[in-house]
């Protein structure tokens, strides 16, 4: 597995080592060892899958309290992937990253917890794969609107569909700071 850092630290790129031949391929989506050894010694809690059409947007998402990390993933399609830090106290605060995860590279992206996130399918449709550290929690449930100016984000869609909870989530600036993690150094 390759590991590639971001500028964000503790959000990585990972690469799977993919063993394929004229029946297919084959590649270990989460091997714990390894996920230890490349800095990720988590306690996986929850799996989710969505599957989405072009344009969706969904995020900016994250809980607080009982935050989650999570190790995404794209099973079919292609998704324009975004982590944020929203620690406050973190000399990252308010810094985003992006990767493109497709089936096809078969990278994923681990989110640590205190990271909002987000994505945009940009092929026909894109079924989604995430691994969370922490069951969801409707009352820790929260998002902050993706096209925040204080984060200037560059989407790659520009009507994106959004859920109605999306629309209307609140600007970074609108949210208490009860209601955001604090960084731990």
């Amino acid at each position: 597995m390759k590991v590639i850092q971001t500028a964000l630290p503790g959000v990585v790129i990972l690469e799977p080592k993919v063993f394929g031949d004229s029946r297919g391929w084959f590649y270990e989506s989460y091997h714990q060892p390894r996920f230890a050894e490349a800095g990720i010694d988590v306690d996986l809690r929850q799996s989710n899958v969505s599957c989405s059409a072009r344009g969706v947007l969904r995020g900016l998402h994250y809980q607080w309290p009982r935050p989650q990390g999570k190790l995404v993933s794209v099973l079919v399609g292609e998704v324009y992937d975004v982590a944020v830090d929203i620690r406050q106290g973190s000399p990252t605060f308010g810094r985003w990253v992006s990767a493109m995860l497709t089936a096809e590279n078969h990278r994923q992206m681990w989110i640590p917890e205190g990271f909002a996130h987000g994505f945009a399918v940009v092929s026909d449709e894109a079924i989604f794969s995430y691994h969370c550290t922490e069951v969801y929690d409707p009352a820790a449930d929260s998002s902050i609107r993706y096209d925040d100016a204080a984060f200037g984000i560059d989407w790659p869609v520009s009507e994106p569909l959004l859920s109605e909870k999306d629309a209307r989530a609140p600007l970074l600036a609108d949210v208490r700071p009860d209601r955001l993690p604090i960084f731990q150094a």
